[in-house]
């Protein structure tokens, strides 16, 4: 049994083609994968599917839900997911396949996941250059969200041997490509309107991408209260309605967010309630946590009572997302 009490077996594929068949099943099947990519091995599972988003935040103990970077075997597939203005297709165009993230609005065709975007109205999009990664990717045929195969706050690997030193046990399976080339992470550049702004830099040198599209890059802003990428402050989608955590009782037409089989005293005079997990889940929880809240919101209540979640695992993530959108604005 391992740390995560289960028995799960992780598997090490070989990069041919019966490895990559296999790893592109168990991510169609909501599997966690660890594939290598020019920069460093990302961890991936179903962009498109939340609960198997939320079990890459299970597996690196992630201490909150920071919007994850999504990949794509091409640009074509990339634009059904976001929206390019022109600096971002210029941006497409010379640098993918490569070590480059960009972070755009999303598309009315976007399938990925609330929990993959960490609520936000944006999405970080790459097609990475790694000839295995592009083939797993044309294999699983959708998004594949993938942040560093590591335990949040470790150094980000490299080979395999790396993944499984810090994940074995805790995933399906590693696709093992050798060694990364690139062996830092993409650049990663938002173009939202405005001036593109440099949200964290990488594979793709900042003077590369100025000299491309002849102006200069603004910078991100780190610490700030609308993160649009990893290494950024996590702050994520705010509800309208004011957020009151760890609710022992409802007030009549509060909307009402549950966690487990109880329901705080008064939850039958609510507006509107929904369950995070009825069976005290905390990965279909967190699978649930963004679109939940949006729900809630929509109901037009002026309140969201929230029911207390333990801090144990994912309940710390969650709480973590909770309390920003409780938070004064």
């Amino acid at each position: 049994m391992n740390d995560l009490g289960s028995m799960r077996q992780t598997e090490r594929l070989t990069s041919d083609e019966a490895g990559l068949a296999r790893a592109a099943e168990i991510l169609r099947g909501g599997g966690l994968v660890a594939f290598p990519t020019e920069t460093v091995y990302g961890l991936g599972a179903d962009a498109t599917d939340a609960q198997a988003v939320a079990g890459i935040y299970a597996a690196k103990e992630r201490p909150s839900f920071n919007p994850l970077i999504s990949h794509l075997d091409s640009f074509e597939s990339a634009r059904t997911q976001g929206m390019f203005d022109e600096t971002a297709r210029r941006l497409a165009e010379a640098f993918w396949p490569g070590p480059l993230t960009l972070v755009v609005p999303v598309a009315p065709t976007c399938t990925i996941s609330d929990l993959a975007r960490a609520g936000l109205d944006s999405v970080g999009l790459r097609v990475p250059a790694h000839p295995f990664a592009h083939a797993l990717l044309q294999k699983a045929g959708r998004p594949v969200a993938a942040p560093s195969a590591n335990r949040s706050g470790r150094v980000s690997p490299t080979d395999a041997d790396h993944v499984l030193g810090d994940l074995d046990g805790r995933i399906d399976a590693v696709l093992d490509g050798g060694s990364s080339q690139v062996g830092v992470e993409s650049t990663i550049v938002a173009c939202l309107g405005g001036a593109p702004q440099l949200l964290r830099p990488g594979g793709v040198p900042r003077e590369a991408i100025e000299t491309l599209i002849g102006m200069k890059l603004e910078a991100g802003q780190e610490g700030g209260k609308s993160p649009l990428a990893p290494g950024m402050l996590a702050s994520h989608y705010a509800p309208r309605a004011r957020v009151r955590l760890n609710a022992a009782s409802i007030e009549a037409g509060e909307a009402v967010l549950l966690f487990g089989h109880e329901a705080p005293k008064g939850a039958n005079a609510a507006r509107i309630t929904l369950n995070l997990s009825k069976n005290g889940d905390l990965v279909e929880a967190a699978a649930h946590l963004f679109s939940y809240l949006r729900q809630l919101d929509s109901s037009g209540a002026a309140t969201i009572a929230v029911s207390p979640i333990p801090e144990t695992g994912l309940g710390e993530a969650i709480n973590d997302r909770l309390r920003r959108a409780a938070a004064e604005r």
